[in-house]
């Protein structure tokens, strides 16, 4: 009898802790308050780019339709965002999954992830080679950033994006903070990413035909916000680091793992937003730079851009 009674007991424990954490997401992420949702039509563009580089020469690899067009709808706790990859019928085309969100959890938490995986990339240079388009290079990209704030974050991305006002009263706001980030990066090409005419710009080991590096570091930064005149609200982000990676490189003939463990990293973000009545407008503009050492004089520079344009229309009451 007693076996089936703590059986019990311990049933309905569970029970109450999914309710709980049921409870605690509905908190986080539902908004029951129709007067904070809105419906928006947005214009983005995502690209994953990167290049290796020496003294005296680059051969960079940018992707092709890289626009998109979109509708969604927002809240002051979320925005979900839904856009149509723009394809243009004269270009090539490159196959991309790109997935990138930035939130701040319980007030001194920022957190933002990415997965980015691409196939097809224009291979240009700086030495007068014509511009050909691989469909066989092939870049996979994943990473997140984690930055604990001095100070309580006074905003919300989520309502700046949404024009919402915020529960800040000042004009302006900054804070600081340190961090940790981790990432993952990997292109392959076949046979490599220098070409024929491109291969002898560069010593034997820029002819890279795959790269992987896994790295972990810390990072740190500053958070702003700021009410300008007109109903316009802006912010500004700057998350510099440094960290290790392990490294690996395979050639045509072999491989060879770098000496340099070393990496860099830049993060900035720049957002501003315009409120008129029931209508707003967004936009937002964020670059991540991660450079480090290929060895033999080559560099390596992974560059992820993202930038949207955004036009809503709010569901509260007209004003009277």
């Amino acid at each position: 009898m007693v076996k089936p009674f703590l059986l019990l007991l311990f049933c309905f424990n569970c029970l109450n802790l999914f309710a709980q954490d049921l409870e605690d997401l509905d908190s986080l992420l539902v908004d029951r308050d129709i007067e904070n949702y809105s419906l928006r039509v947005f214009s983005n563009f995502k690209v994953n780019k990167f290049s290796i580089s020496d003294d005296d020469s680059k051969a960079k690899f940018v992707p092709n339709n890289r626009y998109g067009l979109g509708l969604g709808f927002a809240t002051k706790k979320i925005i979900l965002d839904i856009a149509v990859n723009i394809k243009n019928p004269n270009k090539e085309k490159t196959s991309r999954f790109d997935l990138q969100a930035t939130t701040i959890l319980k007030d001194q938490n920022y957190v933002k992830i990415y997965t980015q995986v691409y196939r097809g990339f224009n291979a240009k240079n700086n030495f007068d080679e014509p511009t050909v388009f691989r469909d066989d290079i092939r870049s996979v990209s994943v990473g997140l950033n984690y930055m604990y704030t001095l100070d309580d974050i006074e905003f919300s991305y989520s309502q700046l994006k949404a024009g919402l006002s915020n529960k800040n009263d000042d004009n302006i706001f900054i804070t600081g903070g340190v961090g940790l980030f981790g990432s993952f990066d990997y292109f392959s090409a076949k046979p490599s990413i220098l070409s024929e005419t491109t291969s002898p710009y560069f010593s034997d080991e820029g002819d890279i035909k795959r790269y992987q590096g896994l790295s972990f570091g810390v990072l740190a930064g500053l958070i702003s916000y700021f009410k300008l005149p007109e109903n316009i609200t802006a912010t500004v982000n700057v998350m510099p680091g440094i960290g290790l990676v392990n490294k690996k490189l395979t050639l045509q003939d072999g491989s060879y793992k770098p000496s340099n463990p070393m990496l860099y990293k830049l993060d900035f973000l720049v957002g501003l937003s315009y409120n008129f009545k029931q209508y707003y407008v967004s936009l937002s503009y964020s670059n991540d730079l991660y450079s480090t050492d290929f060895d033999y004089g080559n560099n390596y520079l992974l560059n992820l851009t993202k930038a949207k344009l955004a036009i809503g229309y709010k569901f509260n009451k007209r004003n009277k």
